[in-house]
């Protein structure tokens, strides 16, 4: 019977979830994977929600199993399985069926398919909030033509996370516009999860805590200006004891970070857009550090060992507190100017404070600095975000904070690369004359660029073009 409200195709881990979670929320939905088995056992485990869900065995019988006209979520891996997955899906569908890329797709395949597609119905959704999110609300970011957003939005606003009653699910824009600021979104996750590992090591080797008073001092600040999801996480996963050997879980954890891609994606399409973010950049370089242990240990072999731990009372927790607050701050104003320059760029009007709206719950950077931030949008969405009035006074208040931790951190050998980026970026952006002007006259020696002159004009020469 075409009874499904909706079809999912992929029944991993996130794609398991998100169908519970439609089935939850009351719209019956017809599945298929790849696997049979798979299907079946997802069935089989769906307790009182098996009465929604309709298992299939075939694409064909999936297609029959919807309502017309149907809407199909693709939950695949990213990349060629997603064009495999509408290459077998199109033929059985209708002219007005829709089919929806809600996995980890990079925006530019988005905005490929959706014009292949042409004017057969697509969308290109960003999903945050990993397995918990998926199942029981996630961010939801939309992509593609505003038809069909409004076609399935019932289904994607019930599903997604709320915040005081409003749906954390939102249309970003035309093609890979959805999947762009899902790019976004992990850029600045990268960054925000890079800066609190830093302060953690501040917290371990700079002042010698245990894990347990490290997770005690994150509880602390999660009831602060820095609540937020990964402040919290952070408190509870150095809190934790490994069940193994008893020891503190973080112990035993290898110190090598692992990533997607996404984070990678964002560093190089800020890149082609001009758009500058340093500290997300120096998250993903980082993160690739992070890898090469066996490097790392015979450096620490040849020049000795970096960490060491600071002499008392030379910072404090209420400091360390404040110069995250503003590396925070820095790091989401980059992440945002960004969006701006992609609006620019790709003719989107990517709606700003609806992004920092739909990011307030359900997914990674959920944070309570988001609620001020979507205000500060909301009022000039084309001005930098460090230079709206409420996170300009905190900033005022906080970098002295961030500079004291930097330079303790720098003299005591304590690598803080999203930090100390944050901070360089702040006082690039307060410095009226920098010194890029000696960049432009070697360009203009070695290359004949010319430059422009503070006195008016530009294509001038400087005099060692004679010699």
């Amino acid at each position: 019977m075409s009874n499904a409200r909706i079809g999912l195709i992929g029944l991993g881990t996130m794609g398991a979830a998100l169908a519970l979670n439609i089935a939850d929320n009351g719209f019956p939905i017809a599945v298929w994977n790849r696997t049979a088995a798979t299907t079946k056992g997802f069935h089989g485990s769906a307790g009182d929600l098996a009465d929604l869900i309709t298992p299939t065995e075939t694409l064909e019988q999936l297609v029959v199993a919807i309502a017309k006209p149907r809407a199909i979520i693709l939950m695949v891996p990213a990349g060629q399985a997603v064009d495999d997955q509408i290459a077998a899906l199109r033929p059985l569908l209708d002219a007005d069926d829709l089919i929806i890329d809600a996995g980890n797709a990079n925006f530019h395949d988005t905005n490929r398919r959706a014009q292949e597609a042409g004017d057969l119905p697509f969308l290109g959704i960003g999903v945050s909030g990993g397995e918990e999110g998926a199942r029981f609300g996630p961010s939801i970011m939309g992509g593609g033509k505003r038809e069909y957003w409004d076609r399935v939005a019932d289904v994607l606003e019930a599903i997604s996370a709320k915040h005081e009653g409003t749906a954390c699910a939102t249309w970003m824009g035309e093609e890979g516009a959805g999947h762009f600021v899902k790019a976004v979104h992990n850029g600045i996750e990268y960054a925000d999860m890079q800066m609190i590992a830093e302060v953690y090591g501040i917290l371990r080797d700079g002042m010698g805590m245990d894990p347990a008073a490290i997770g005690d001092t994150f509880a602390g600040w999660d009831k602060g200006p820095l609540k937020s999801y990964l402040i919290e996480i952070s408190g509870k996963v150095a809190a934790a004891t490994d069940p193994k050997t008893g020891k503190p879980m973080l112990d035993v954890i290898v110190d090598a970070a692992g990533q997607k891609g996404t984070g990678r994606w964002t560093v190089i399409e800020a890149q082609h857009l001009a758009a500058p973010i340093p500290a997300i950049e120096a998250a993903v370089v980082a993160r690739n550090l992070s890898s090469q242990i066996e490097t790392r240990a015979a450096g620490e072999a040849l020049f000795g060992t970096a960490p060491h731990q600071l002499p008392h009372d030379t910072l404090s927790l209420a400091t360390l507190e404040q110069a995250l607050i503003a590396g925070k701050i820095l790091c989401y104003a980059q992440g945002f100017d960004m969006i701006v320059k992609a609006s620019e760029n790709f003719g989107w009007a990517l709606p700003l404070p609806e992004i920092a709206k739909v990011w307030r719950e359900g997914c990674i950077i959920r944070s309570e600095m988001l609620d001020d931030m979507a205000t500060a949008l909301g009022e000039d969405e084309n001005r930098n975000l460090m230079f709206a009035p409420r996170f300009a006074e905190q900033l005022k208040s906080s970098h002295d904070a961030l500079r004291q931790v930097v330079a303790q951190a720098a003299l005591h050998g304590l690598p803080l690369p999203a930090l100390s980026s944050g901070l360089a970026y702040f006082d690039t952006m307060r410095t009226a004359r920098g010194t890029a002007n000696m960049i432009q006259g070697q360009r203009d020696f070695f290359g004949a660029h010319g430059f422009a002159r503070v006195d008016g004009g530009s294509g001038h020469h400087g005099p060692w073009g004679a010699s």
